[in-house]
């Protein structure tokens, strides 16, 4: 029986396993995700060229259609019409037979007429990469049993060619919006399913990329770690990428004395760090009021559901969060404020005067609601800078 061309232990045979996957889910992060699907960086044509082989190889996925479909993800994300959303299609369907729902999507035109533009369109991807797509997967398998023989070779490839599937259409698209924590509140049930992107490249930074889908970098927190990230540092001190756009960091100033036009700027452009920190303080006045409250212990619970989108609340937790807002001034004020904010930057029709008019009269009443964390809030409004 025909060994291949290195004999190593059974544990040699792992670690390379690994190592060639990571390679995998490294060109789906950078290429087909951060640079194709986003515009978040350019890479040198050889770095682009070179991930474009490999994926042809280990998965036989369409750059047009992998960038199609996930565009489209996020312009429909939690619809009837986003392609994979666990919330619409249910938590074990995306988890375990996403690659299905990829495949079915793969194969609408709209899709691919209206979100598939700017992909590779070479003599390369139309007359090899696109067409014989699934050849480049052929092509692995001979290369894997030439190099590790027929039993071992075959094994690698099979978790080569599940790889992705599972991790990216399964995990991802499936835990990465059903479980995890949240940096920020955006209109999707996006989590980060881990702080340390390094198994999945830095897409377990799921809520986060949501947040800032242009970013470039996925680590928003100082201890989250995105591995992919690193990598395109490396490509860009070797001169073989450029990156576009990151995640705008939070920048305070000098308390202004005056709401003005700039404070307004400063808000919205802020708005995510805002909502984040207004989360926080949510939860705060939650501990307070229920150590406050005879018989608060009925509520417990309900703390993960006070920066949540309405519409996900569950129908009994909803009827316990609207008791609570009844016996509760503090929390009730903090609550609806929050809604009145939020209307800054959502009001699209509403003149620049209207909206720091708003904003004017939102912190004179947060300053004066007697609730310390509004008070705090509005002060770290009236810090924001314009970067």
């Amino acid at each position: 029986m025909y060994a291949g061309i290195v004999d190593w232990p059974w544990w040699g045979y792992v670690l390379v396993t690994l190592a060639l996957t990571h390679v995998t889910i490294a060109a789906v992060t950078i290429f087909l995700h951060r640079q194709q699907a986003h515009r978040a960086l350019e890479l040198h044509l050889l770095v682009e060229h070179c991930f474009r082989l490999w994926l042809w190889l280990t998965t036989g996925m369409v750059t047009r259609e992998w960038a199609a479909i996930h565009r489209k993800h996020h312009a429909r994300c939690e619809t009837a019409e986003d392609p994979h959303s666990p919330q619409v299609h249910g938590i074990h369907r995306v988890l375990w037979t996403g690659v299905f729902l990829y495949v079915r999507e793969a194969r609408n035109p709209d899709t691919l007429q209206r979100y598939g533009h700017g992909t590779p369109n070479d003599w390369l991807e139309r007359h090899v990469y696109s067409p014989w797509h699934k050849l480049g997967v052929v092509i692995m398998l001979a290369c894997d049993v030439a190099i590790f023989g027929v039993v071992a070779g075959p094994l690698i490839w099979l978790v080569q060619i599940a790889w992705i599937p599972f991790w990216a259409a399964g995990v991802i698209n499936g835990l990465g919006h059903f479980w995890g924590y949240r940096n920020f509140s955006p209109a999707d049930a996006s989590t980060n399913i881990s702080p340390w992107g390094i198994l999945i490249g830095g897409e377990e930074l799921h809520n986060n990329h949501h947040t800032f889908p242009t970013s470039a970098r996925l680590s928003i927190r100082w201890y989250e770690f995105d591995v992919g990230w690193l990598y395109i540092r490396i490509l860009a001190a070797l001169r073989l990428a450029q990156v576009k756009r990151v995640a705008p960091r939070p920048r305070l100033g000098g308390l202004r004395p005056v709401v003005d036009s700039v404070t307004l700027q400063a808000v919205i452009a802020n708005r995510y760090d805002l909502l984040a920190q207004y989360a926080h303080s949510l939860k705060q006045v939650y501990r307070e009021e229920l150590a406050a409250l005879q018989d608060g212990e009925r509520f417990r619970g309900l703390k993960r559901w006070l920066a949540a989108d309405s519409r996900t609340i569950p129908q009994d937790a909803r009827g316990r969060l609207e008791l609570l807002l009844g016996e509760s001034r503090a929390l009730h004020t903090a609550f609806a404020m929050r809604d009145e904010l939020m209307a800054l930057w959502e009001r699209s029709n509403v003149s620049g005067e209207h909206l720091l008019k708003a904003l004017q009269d939102w912190c004179e009443r947060a300053e004066n609601s007697g609730v310390r964390q509004l008070r705090e809030l509005s002060l770290r409004l009236r810090s924001y800078a314009l970067a």
